[in-house]
This record gives structure tokens, C-alpha cells and sequence, in this order.
């Protein structure tokens, strides 16, 4: 099998690559595209594969604009974060999908789903799985209970000026400049936290839209991001981020 791995999230998609090499010894991944476009025109320059592996949210947008922009003949199994509402649509028109973090075991079963059905998608079922994912009232977290020596210690959301993994560690620096350690990755507070409001420009960091002092162009159309209370960290926006990253800011 012949298969194409569309995920902006390497870690996601050397996870996924890892999963389906278990299931089949014969599987030839030939290309993990992070966006639209580099996934556009890599289908518009070679053979269709097998299966295509689709994330829906990509660094620059809904991985659905491919479906407008190239004539997608494989069949797709779509990978998501989206809860079980958003996911109806997808039952409805037969498409094959797998909810983040992927089992081994529901990967088996999408596999087998599209050796069955080989589900085609049209203009309008894209539309209407697009609207519903758009319309889904999403709930966000407001508040972290977390352990704190022999007691606990509560965290509202506002009081989060950024967030940063270290050590393999992902800390909660605080607005009044504390410092809390939590139990958590950053893929998870990325799902868990309103997107109004918290943007993750890279792999160590998560930032709130109040702790960005300033913006500055970077080499190979990278952004370096000075902190209002942390000058002395080094917050570079990923080339692949930066499509995504503007349009939060102009929100």
C-alpha cells in the first residue's frame, strides 16, 4: 500500500506512520505534507497513492480547501481532535476517521472501512461537514486544578501568560511572574484552551495573545516574538506556522 500522510504535528505523523507500519509490513509512505499547498501540489504532480491519511486542521487552514483546489482520487481517512458532535457528519457520509490520540485498534478498523466503501466525497459533502465543524459550540477551559505539595492550587485561564515546555516539562508561566509545572502536554492544552486567545507558535511554546510585546521578521520568513514580561526568551513563529499565526493576529 501506497499511502500520504497530510499533518502539520511531525510528532502526530511519525506516530501515525509508526501505527500503520505495524498493521501492514507492506505499507510505502511517500510523503508527510504539513500544508494545503505543499499538499496541493504534490497531488497535482504525481500519481494518486492508495490512501491518503488527512488531518483536518492544518498550519494553513481547513485541510478541506484541497478538496476545491485538485481532484483528490484516493480515498482519505481524515485524523481529528474534533469531538464526537462534529464527527456526525462524518458518519453521515460514510467517511472514514480517526479521533486523536489514534489507537492501533481504531486505525484497524478505518483501514478495513476503506477496503469495504472506498468513500469518494463530492463538493457539497465537503460543505456540509465544513459548516458543521465550523458551527460546533466547542466548550474551553476556564480554570486548571492542579497539585500543589500537600494541597491543591487552582489556575484560572486569564491569569496563563504563556506557556513553554522545558525539560521536557510543560510550565504555566503566570501573569504575576510564578512559575507552575503541569501535568499536561502541549498537544493537549493546545485542544484544551481557546484558540481566541492562545496560539501555539512552535513546538515549546503556547502564547496568549496579551504576552506578545512585540513581532519582528526572522530569516526564511520565520517571526521572532519579544514577551512583554519575559524579554530574554526565544519565541520563533516556524516558517510553516506563520500563515496560520497572522491570521489569529487579525482576528
Amino acid at each position: 500500500m501506497k499511502y500520504l500522510i497530510i499533518e502539520d504535528e511531525h510528532y502526530n505523523a511519525e506516530l501515525l506512520k509508526g501505527l500503520v507500519e505495524k498493521l501492514d509490513d507492506n505499507a510505502d509512505l511517500l510523503a508527510i505534507l504539513p500544508t494545503i499547498q505543499e499538499s496541493v501540489e504534490w497531488l497535482n504532480t504525481h500519481p494518486g497513492p492508495d490512501l491518503i491519511f488527512m488531518d483536518i486542521r492544518l498550519a494553513d487552514g481547513l485541510s478541506f480547501e484541497i478538496f476545491k483546489q485538485t481532484d483528490v482520487q484516493s480515498p482519505v481517512i481524515f485524523t481529528t481532535a474534533y469531538d464526537e458532535y462534529a464527527l456526525q457528519a462524518f458518519k453521515v457520509y460514510g467517511a472514514a476517521y480517526l479521533l486523536k490520540p489514534i489507537e492501533k485498534e481504531e486505525l484497524a478498523e478505518a483501514l478495513e472501512k476503506v477496503g469495504r466503501i472506498q468513500p469518494q466525497f463530492s463538493g457539497d459533502d465537503i460543505g456540509v461537514i465544513v459548516e458543521m465543524l465550523q458551527t460546533q459550540q466547542k466548550k474551553y477551559k476556564s480554570r486548571f486544578l492542579l497539585h500543589y505539595r500537600d494541597t491543591y492550587k487552582m489556575i484560572p485561564v486569564e491569569t496563563i501568560d504563556y506557556i513553554f515546555l522545558e525539560h521536557k516539562i510543560v510550565h504555566f508561566r503566570l501573569l504575576d511572574g510564578g512559575m507552575v509545572a503541569v501535568p499536561y502536554t502541549l498537544e493537549e492544552l493546545e485542544e484544551q484552551l481557546d484558540p481566541q486567545y492562545f496560539f501555539r507558535v512552535n513546538r515549546q511554546y503556547i502564547l496568549h495573545i496579551h504576552s506578545i510585546e512585540s513581532i519582528h521578521k526572522h530569516f526564511n520568513e520565520k517571526a521572532k516574538i519579544i514577551l512583554k514580561r519575559d524579554r530574554n526568551a526565544e519565541v520563533i513563529v516556524s516558517r510553516i506556522k506563520m500563515p496560520q499565526f497572522k491570521l489569529w493576529l487579525d482576528r
